[in-house]
């Protein structure tokens, strides 16, 4: 079972789009002010949609601690997590998939669709 803990989350943004359906994705910054969902492997993640806001609403955005993340694909504990071009957790290997964005760990299996969660600690740093 998929959990959180607390974690540092940004309050001050809103959402650019409607993210109703898309709390526990990965989202990145709009504007100054705004998020939308990732929408490419290479994009640069802020965190993780925390709530589930229509455009214009708050959108709470976890960028570091323990958080819920929907799954690309088959995640293994221990995976290391990039974003997939829907904004889903997909698995990344470090040295070799060298255009994308580190954003954490897994820290529990999960197959495509489903809640895992992840260890969280976006430093916009390559997978180098």
């Amino acid at each position: 079972m998929a959990y959180e803990s607390p974690s540092i989350s940004i309050g001050t943004l809103t959402a650019a789009a409607d993210l109703s359906a898309k709390q526990y994705h990965f989202v990145v910054l709009a504007s100054a002010t705004t998020v939308n969902v990732c929408t490419a492997i290479t994009n640069a993640p802020i965190g993780i949609l925390q709530n589930n806001p229509e455009s214009g609403q708050q959108a709470i955005v976890a960028i570091s601690g323990v958080s819920k993340v929907v799954a690309d694909g088959t995640l293994a504990a221990g995976n290391f997590i990039g974003t997939s071009a829907d904004g889903q957790a997909d698995a990344i290997s470090p040295g070799t998939d060298t255009t994308v964005y580190m954003t954490g760990q897994c820290i529990q299996a999960a197959s495509a669709g489903e809640t895992t969660s992840m260890i969280l600690n976006v430093a916009n740093g390559r997978a180098a």
